[in-house]
């Protein structure tokens, strides 16, 4: 069952802190910005070194806006606005690290199943031989079942290899998994993570998580697997189904917020089919947006608007500068 944790007053302002503080111990001097390889798309290049963004945006029915231009976005960092170096919003090849939650909670309720029921829909929304994607399980460690390759096929095949076993780490298994993929040439990159929710062996907090997945622009689409009575868009769901956790701990909701990615809820082979869709137009709809870092060491918060104010962008909450990384 996933739960999904209330928020105290005073919890966005306690948690910003909290990552800032996570922020500057694990990058202290780096400009955390990706770019890519010289034959790869939407490749930044600058006489310094850019902040890179992806962005998301909808309108206020919910629907991804497309074809939107530099001009239609602005950066604020800091309270400041950044001048916009560099602008790619067409097509491009994704990367994606499919992480599968292995523990012994999967197996129960056919939770499993339904976990490589939706991976599959995962890969057959990505074009064969043109985007890749790799295959990683999880209980107490993170196991790689087929490495990263643009034969889809082959990954569908390799599902079988999935077996649930084992405790949970949950939090542990997303930052390592963000790491690897974050090494991927492609300029859309993320985790897309099939699991209950439960986390019991993990020594990174949600906020942690979160922390070094956005600092390396890492967006995490968790599809929580659950019952409907347990699923808020399903007829079944009941009510007071959510439960409160301390509010320094987070919630893995809040984790693929922070990082710019979302949470879909999957109780029946039609919301699996409807998340998998959901994440894979999205990702094909991003806008990446690069920036000159702000001078100041430390975190910087950072917001994207639109001239439209009727548009909602989300994006990773800010990163981290420091002396020596320009």
């Amino acid at each position: 069952m996933l739960y999904l944790f209330g928020k105290e007053r005073g919890y966005e302002t306690g948690m910003r802190r909290f990552l800032l503080a996570i922020a500057v111990t694990l990058f202290p001097a780096t400009v955390l910005a990706q770019g890519t390889p010289e034959n790869a798309q939407a490749t930044f290049r600058s006489g310094v070194d850019l902040v890179t963004v992806s962005a998301t945006v909808r309108d206020n029915k919910g629907r991804l806006v497309k074809d939107l231009t530099r001009q239609d976005f602005e950066v604020i960092d800091r309270g400041e606005r950044r001048a916009i170096s560099e602008f790619r919003a067409e097509r491009a090849p994704l990367s994606l690290a499919i992480l599968f939650d292995v523990s012994g909670s999967m197996d129960v309720a056919a939770r499993s199943t339904a976990a490589k029921f939706a991976a599959h829909h995962v890969l057959s929304w990505l074009d064969d031989g043109r985007d890749e994607a790799g295959l990683f399980a999880f209980d107490s460690r993170l196991r790689e079942v087929a490495p990263f390759t643009v034969d889809t096929r082959a990954l569908k095949g390799a599902l079988g290899e999935v077996d649930p076993f084992g405790a949970t780490s949950l939090h542990d298994a997303i930052s390592e998994a963000a790491a690897r993929v974050a090494t991927r040439p492609a300029a859309r990159r993320a985790v897309v993570v099939l699991t209950d929710g439960i986390d019991t062996a993990s020594r990174l907090s949600p906020a942690e998580v979160s922390a070094n997945a956005a600092a390396i622009d890492v967006p995490v689409y968790i599809i929580a697997l659950v019952l409907p009575i347990d699923d808020p868009g399903s007829d079944r769901a009941t009510p007071g189904s959510k439960r409160q956790a301390p509010s320094s701990i987070g919630t893995i909701e809040d984790l693929a917020r922070w990082t710019g990615g979302a949470l879909y809820y999957s109780s029946t082979s039609a919301s699996a089919h409807k998340a998998a869709r959901s994440v894979i137009d999205e990702l094909r709809q991003l806008y990446l947006i690069a920036f000159e870092p702000g001078a100041a060491p430390g975190w910087h918060p950072i917001e994207i608007r639109t001239s439209d104010k009727d548009f909602f962008v989300r994006t990773r909450g800010g990163y981290v500068a420091g002396p020596g990384s320009r």
